[in-house]
Formats: structure tokens, sequence, C-alpha cells
């Protein structure tokens, strides 16, 4: 199973569910592309969060040292970012595929982070609270539907909204496969106690 997670946006915890999905499924976890952080990039986080001993951390395809949009990051380095180069690393076990920001980030001038989803990938969008986040969670939701991508799920993230939550569930018709609180840390106890609570939803993806 290769699942690919994506947010409505940037900063709404995308490595964290990556994380957590990684550590219930004792998957692989891969970030395509890391744009600035190099020294405490999301593969490092990942590493730091997990405590299974199954899963493999695939170094990423670009490493670009500002954090920026893609693009930009790239144009910095002098580089193009080229879709052909990016290669999906070969495992038998399950993959993890962390995105960089929402769907639409560019990644040069034709391609942007939805072109990375490949058609045996099903993805996962994280969803957080914020005012416009209905919007842009339902924004992303149609895109992903527009070019027939297999959606696995929803996962919230952050303080609960029972209202925003469901309007959204009931807009899509996805499954909630689970939120993360707002809680006041995370580290390998947190996360796996979430991998626990997420796990049977996870399998039944397959």
């Amino acid at each position: 199973m290769k699942l690919f997670i994506t947010g409505i946006g940037t900063d709404v915890g995308k490595t964290i569910a990556s994380a957590i999905i990684t550590e219930a499924l004792e998957a692989d976890y891969w970030k395509p592309i890391q744009a600035g952080d190099l020294n405490t990039s999301d593969s490092h986080k990942i590493k730091s969060f997990i405590s299974n001993g199954k899963t493999v951390i695939h170094s990423n395809s670009y490493a670009l040292n500002t954090p920026a949009s893609p693009h930009l990051a790239a144009q910095l380095d002098n580089i193009v970012i080229d879709l052909g180069k990016i290669e999906e690393p070969v495992t038998e076990n399950h993959l993890v595929v962390e995105g960089a920001g929402g769907l639409f980030v560019p990644l040069n001038n034709q391609d942007c982070v939805i072109d990375l989803i490949k058609p045996d990938y099903k993805v996962i969008v994280v969803s957080r609270h914020y005012l416009g986040s209905i919007n842009h969670t339902l924004l992303t939701i149609e895109a992903l539907k527009s070019r027939n991508i297999a959606i696995a799920g929803i996962l919230f993230n952050g303080k609960e909204n029972q209202s925003t939550e469901s309007i959204i569930l009931e807009k899509t018709a996805l499954k909630c496969i689970g939120r993360i609180d707002e809680e006041p840390y995370f580290d390998q106890n947190v996360i796996r106690e979430y991998a626990d609570l997420f796990r049977n939803e996870l399998l039944k993806l397959q």
C-alpha cells in the first residue's frame, strides 16, 4: 500500500500525520522534495518520532537549501526540478510519501505537487481548522477528484471543531481516518499512542 500525505496548506500537520501513519503501518517513509531545514528536515523528524524497527527512511530526490516554494528553492540552487528524476524507492513494505505544502505548490514552471501522485497511490488529506479551512479542504478534495486520484480519507489535526469537521465529511462523503488533538508536545510515546489508535482504520485501506 502506498499512501500520499497532503495538506490543505502549509503547517497543517502533514509531518506529524506522516509519522503516526508510518509508525502505525511500520511503513517506509519518503519525502521526494525537501526545501530548507536540511539539518532538521521532515525525514529527520520522522526518524526521531518513530520507534519501530522496520521502517526505512528513504533519501529525498531533491534536497533544496532554501525554505521556500520548491520552484523558487530550486531556482536559488541553480537547478530545475525534473519529475523524471524523482524515482520512487523500491520496497516490499508499505510506503508513506509526504508532499510539500498543498497540492498546487509549484515544483517548476509546469508541474505542481499534485503531479507527484502516481496512479497506485491513495491520498490522505490532512485538514486543520482555521478561518477558511473548509474552503481549502473542499478545494483540495475537488482537485483530487477532478483528476480521478483515489482519496483514502481525511485526517483532522489540531483543536477540534465539530461544525467544521462535520460539514467537510458531509460534503465530501469521505472517511475520517481519525483526529490528532492539540497536544502539548509530540514524542515517540505520543506518536505510538496515535499509531495504535489509527492502525485498524489504516489497515482497512488496503
